[in-house]
């Protein structure tokens, strides 16, 4: 807008100078000349500047040759100036600024048929030819009547000076046929730089119409009014380059589009309207112009003219051919329109689509025949009839929303739409239809098509992501949500809402013995139970394997001053739902088994998570479950300080073993018939920050947890310790074994350890060989029977490992079937007695025999026997006479660190019963308290002295020196002999 202000001001300047004379001579003299030779120039300038760096590639060429058209001009004003202010002579006819001015207008004409839209076959590039010379014809017809006659036929002009004369108009009208042609066929990009173009070009063709008429051209001086025309047309077309308006393809103004939305034309289609009228019309209207040139010549009593006559039936023969042409063109076209519309016609009716026709008013205009198999009406009956009444009322208001939206819009922002909704069906229910909407002459298209399977099947696939697909009770994602709607939902005075967490005692049972498909089927009626005995605003789901939840609503009319009463409540529903999945259960085809059912209830408070009400529920359920299951507990504050006890216990004994932190502690084991201390147990202990000795069953139990919970990282940690321990056990063996105490260690491990890669036999060996011990120092004590363990590699592993000369061990005897299972298919050398039979010796007669057999069956077995967890003279009196031959526990000594240890070993004997015997290296007796062996201590081993009669090493013996005889084993078989290159200090 300001560029144009400046242009109308300085043309405004320029005539109001022209028209006053300039004050001067020289200096209308001047600025005829000069000026509009700098007002050309920067013409040019500009549209050299815009073409090279600014303009598109289609149309750069253009600009390119407007702006050397406009440096001819300049060029011509400049010679003209030159003679008249320099030279101070007239301007000869020729001269150089003529061939200037000549050399205007091609590149002019040019640049137009590039700004022109291209015709696309050659019957319209003929057209273009003909309406070019139809206008041009008809302006030549009329201008050689009025005025070019007399130039033509001047006596006095050479034959130059007349073509030269003749050739300014003549270029002119070409000019003009152009830019009258090209106007109505101009391109669409730039619009507004293309018409300011064609505006300055027609100003300056029109001055210089205005300059070849006899009448001005010999009055004319440079500086007269007549200039400002040219003046202008040079600003304007330095000017149009630079004329940007928003355009196709960019944001049109909110009222264009609100005048297109609501389907009326709008000002550019008006704008198409009108120039496509006029260039309609054109032929005829040039074909009037030359007929009113032939009636001019006619009317002023001169005989017609050759060349009017001539021109004229040109013109007539162009008009006729291009008619022709424009006839066989339009058949060609209403034939291709016509099969196009049958094509069209056959891919509507074909559609398996229902295309539809609305007009502005919402009534259908056409429906096509696809309706009768998707809506189950016929086409026709539905035309004449609103759209409004097929859709489904809830959708109504939404898809009048979405049709307006989609008016109000620009095409080229968003030329279609996308609705959903439902459709009534002929037989009266509804169908999901989705429908891609299109404007037509003020109306919409609707191309419609049923997508209710899809919708279905979306619903479905929502509905299993947000369902637990065995049960199709509510997942634990769709629990969460509907918690935190719950806690978000409450008000002030509300009953806060509760969350119980279910878990099936006893599932992992019926898994075992009946099988994956009846635990289905139980979970299944589980689910059933469940939600049948639920209140219908509350929520059952299943979070995974055998647990549920089910979160029960706050009611608005209880109170704070109710909570013990709602508590109550509560407490009552999740004894009822306990009652109810503890009944018994008939799955795969008959069976009836039993579970029962753990609850935990937390209750919502102020400003809690969904999250942390769930783990609090969670975490009550884990109480129930430690207090004995098939109970319902409570959420208690504690209960997560315990958890968080737990984590950093956890925490700290996963680095325990790395730190430093665990120690090794080893108690005595005795023979009952001398005192002498034949072999140490070895039993691990963790010293932790606060100077606490746990023991293995203390740190190696998940407090609070069940058994499939911690199962996992017990294993993990009880694998890690149980290699710690042999490590450690067989190192601190070789150190006193160097220090001249053979005592053999006890190392206690797990069966299922046995079978692992680091405990293979010649892992076993190459420790052994690395520390310096003999095999005859180690015994492999087992523990726990896993029924995991494979009883075929366990038993090959023990067979290499007894010939390596490392006695074997079995820890439990006496206490189930388990035990006597491997004492039946392992090769064992020594049988532990269990702590419970031990205790029961005293107290039970039955008992009593029931151990006295045992250890019956072990000496006809030829096996040693240990009793472990002697804890009272008596009772080591009473297991001796009933035949067992060593013992371990209280009643000697405790588990001992290295240094005791060494005094004890260095002593040699405890008493029993107050009774000494004389043993080898014998300087006293001992008392030992401390904690009872046996339990979950620390796997220990033994071999030395005499154990029902074989040689052993005797212990307080002398260490045997490198390089002499190998010490025997407890069943005289030849051990390893130390590693003469290991050096191992004494600890």
């Amino acid at each position: 807008m300001a560029g144009q202000l400046v242009i109308a001001a300085l043309s405004a300047g320029y005539a109001l100078g022209a028209a006053l004379g300039w004050g001067s001579g020289e200096v209308a003299l001047f600025m005829g000349d000069f000026g509009l030779s700098l007002a050309a120039l920067l013409a040019g300038a500009s549209c050299l500047w815009y073409g090279i760096t600014r303009s598109e590639r289609e149309v750069r060429p253009a600009w390119l040759l407007f702006g050397a058209s406009s440096l001819m001009a300049s060029a011509g004003n400049a010679v003209w100036g030159w003679y008249e202010l320099v030279l101070h002579a007239p301007v000869p006819r020729p001269s150089a600024a003529d061939f200037c001015f000549l050399l205007f207008a091609p590149p002019a004409i040019v640049g137009l048929l590039v700004l022109a839209k291209r015709p696309v076959t050659r019957a319209r590039w003929v057209c273009l030819g003909l309406d070019t010379w139809l206008i041009g014809g008809s302006l030549l017809t009329l201008s050689w009547s009025v005025a070019l006659v007399h130039t033509a036929y001047g006596a006095d002009d050479s034959v130059a000076l007349g073509a030269l004369k003749l050739a300014y108009p003549l270029l002119d009208i070409v000019l003009v046929s152009m830019v009258l042609v090209l106007h109505f066929r101009r391109t669409s990009a730039h619009r507004s730089a293309v018409n300011t173009a064609i505006g300055a070009l027609a100003l300056t063709v029109l001055c210089d119409a205005l300059f070849t008429s006899p009448m001005l051209r010999d009055h004319y001086t440079s500086g007269q009014l007549l200039d400002a025309g040219w003046f202008a047309g040079s600003l304007l077309l330095a000017y149009a380059p630079w004329a940007r308006r928003p355009e196709t393809g960019e944001r049109r103004p909110e009222g264009e589009a609100g005048a297109a939305a609501d389907g009326a034309t709008g000002t550019p289609e008006r704008r198409r309207s009108l120039a496509g009228s006029f260039a309609a019309l054109m032929p005829y209207l040039s074909a009037a112009v030359c007929v009113l040139g032939i009636l001019y010549n006619s009317l002023d009593g001169r005989d017609v003219d050759r060349v009017v006559l001539f021109t004229g039936c040109t013109v007539v023969l162009a008009l006729v051919v291009r008619q022709g042409i424009m006839l066989v063109d339009n058949l060609r076209l209403t034939q291709e329109l016509a099969y196009k519309e049958s094509h069209f016609r056959s891919l509507v009716q074909g559609s398996s689509d229902v295309i539809m026709i609305a007009a502005p008013d919402g009534v259908l205009r056409y429906v096509s025949p696809a309706a009768a198999g998707v809506y189950g009406r016929d086409g026709d009956g539905l035309v004449g009839s609103e759209l409004a009444a097929l859709v489904h009322p809830d959708d109504l208001a939404g898809v009048l929303h979405e049709v307006r939206r989609f008016l109000a819009s620009s095409p080229e922002e968003e030329p279609s739409a996308r609705i959903e909704c439902r459709f009534r069906h002929g037989d009266g229910h509804w169908l999901n239809v989705e429908s891609t909407v299109n404007r037509y002459q003020g109306g919409l298209i609707f191309n419609s098509r049923d997508v209710t399977e899809r919708v279905r099947l979306q619903a479905q696939l929502q509905h299993n992501a947000s369902h637990d697909t065995l049960t199709d009770l509510p997942n634990r994602a769709l629990f969460t949500e509907r918690v935190r709607k719950a806690l978000s939902g409450r008000r002030e005075g509300d009953g806060g809402a509760a969350v119980l967490y279910i878990d099936l005692d006893g599932f992992k049972a019926v898994n075992d013995t009946v099988g994956h498909q009846a635990g289905d089927e139980l979970l299944i009626l589980a689910a059933r139970r469940l939600r049948e005995s639920i209140r219908a605003g509350d929520t059952a789901a299943r979070l995974g394997g055998d647990e549920f939840a089910v979160l029960i609503q706050s009611d608005a009319d209880c109170g704070r001053q109710a909570a013990a009463e709602r508590e109550l409540r509560i407490q009552e529903i999740a004894d009822r739902l306990r009652l109810t999945l503890s009944e018994p259960y008939r799955v795969d085809g008959g069976n009836q088994v039993r579970v029962a059912a753990s609850i935990g209830i937390a209750f919502a408070e102020p400003g809690i998570s969904p999250s942390a009400l769930m783990r609090n529920a969670d975490l009550a359920m884990y109480r129930a479950k430690q207090a004995g299951k098939d109970r319902v507990e409570l959420y208690a504050p504690q209960m997560q300080a315990e958890v968080v006890k737990r984590a950093e216990l956890q925490a700290r004994l996963r680095s325990a073993l790395h730190d430093g932190e665990f120690t090794l502690l080893h108690q005595p084991v005795v023979d009952l018939d001398t005192g002498r201390i034949t072999a140490v147990a070895a039993e691990a202990r963790w010293r932790s920050a606060e100077g606490i000795l746990f023991t293995p069953a203390e740190f190696l139990r998940t407090e609070g947890a069940t058994e499939e919970e911690a199962g996992g990282a017990r294993s993990e940690r009880a694998a890690e310790v149980s290699r710690w321990l042999l490590q450690e056990a067989v190192r601190q063996a070789a150190a006193r074994y160097l220090d001249g105490f053979t005592t053999p260690v006890i190392v206690r491990l797990p069966m299922r350890r046995v079978t692992e890669a680091s405990l293979a036999p010649a892992a076993v060996e190459a420790l052994l060989e690395r520390h310096g011990l003999p095999s005859s120092g180690l015994v492999l004590e087992l523990t726990d029977s896993d029924p995991r363990t494979h009883f075929d590699e366990l038993e090959r592993r023990l067979s290499a490992l007894r010939r390596l000369g490392i006695c074997i061990a079995l820890e439990g005897f006496g206490s189930g079937y388990a035990a006597l299972t491997a004492l039946r298919r392992l090769p064992v050398d020594m049988l532990r007695i269990d702590a419970a039979a031990v205790r029961g010796t005293m107290d039970s007669p039955r008992q009593r025999t029931v151990t006295a057999g045992l250890l019956t069956i072990a000496g006809d077995l030829g096996l040693l026997t240990v009793a472990e967890g002697i804890d009272l003279d008596e009772q080591a009196e009473t297991l001796r006479e009933l035949g067992c031959s060593h013992g371990q526990g209280a009643a000697f000594s405790g588990p001992l660190d290295e240094h005791r240890l060494r005094r004890a070993l260095a002593r040699g004997e405890y008493l029993v019963q107050g009774r000494r015997l004389d043993p080898v290296g014998a300087v006293g007796a001992v008392s030992g308290a401390g904690a009872a062996g046996g339990g979950m201590g620390a796997p220990v081993g033994l071999s030395g002295e005499e154990f029902g009669g074989r040689s052993v090493v005797v212990a307080g013996t002398l260490p045997m020196p490198r390089g002499g005889p190998v010490p025997a084993d407890p069943l005289g078989r030849p051990a390893l002999r130390p590693n003469a290159e290991t050096s191992v200090p004494p600890t």
